[in-house]
């Protein structure tokens, strides 16, 4: 399968969103310290968080690499192929972003970045670009949106809940 969307990777320079694409940014706070940062870098790359939120995942790979094919099942129904196009592995930032495949509802990419700030806050940041592929997507207008951002601030809540921190609503 091949991607959707000319701009592969861009989702790596914050804040870039390719003409005709609904841009998407989302930062959640974790909490605070190392091992809250160790501690969902490894929810986040193993896919624990996503499973977490109660979509299916279907991956190639245990941990998130560029190349790995992921299939994302939302509500059991819907089927959303992707493959990692990056992924960040420094000091005070790891994380990952996937691509749309042929077949995904959108159109587009969407990164899950931990980072640690130098006063030892962690944070998680969901940024994306994208827009509709199928009937159905474009049919939700404004409400597919409304629901992408749900979805990456429920990945806060759920984040925080794994490492420790408040429990998600």
């Amino acid at each position: 399968m091949s991607f959707t969307y000319d701009a592969v990777g861009a989702t790596r320079e914050n804040g870039f969103c390719p003409p005709g694409f609904h841009p998407l940014h989302v930062r959640s706070r974790i909490g605070e310290g190392e091992e809250v940062f160790r501690r969902a870098a490894e929810a986040v790359m193993t896919w624990e968080m996503h499973r977490a939120l109660g979509v299916g995942i279907d991956a190639s790979a245990d941990r998130a690499a560029p190349d790995v094919d992921v299939t994302v099942t939302l509500v059991g129904l819907i089927k959303a192929p992707c493959r990692v196009v990056w992924t960040a592995q420094e000091h005070r930032r790891i994380g990952w972003a996937y691509g749309t495949l042929t077949g995904h509802p959108e159109c587009g990419e969407e990164a899950f970045l931990v980072e640690r700030t130098g006063d030892g806050t962690v944070w998680l940041t969901v940024r994306a670009f994208s827009r509709a592929a199928k009937w159905y997507a474009r049919a939700g207008g404004p409400a597919t949106r409304g629901f992408q951002h749900a979805y990456a601030r429920r990945c806060g809540a759920v984040l925080r809940r794994l490492c420790g921190g408040e429990e998600a609503g």
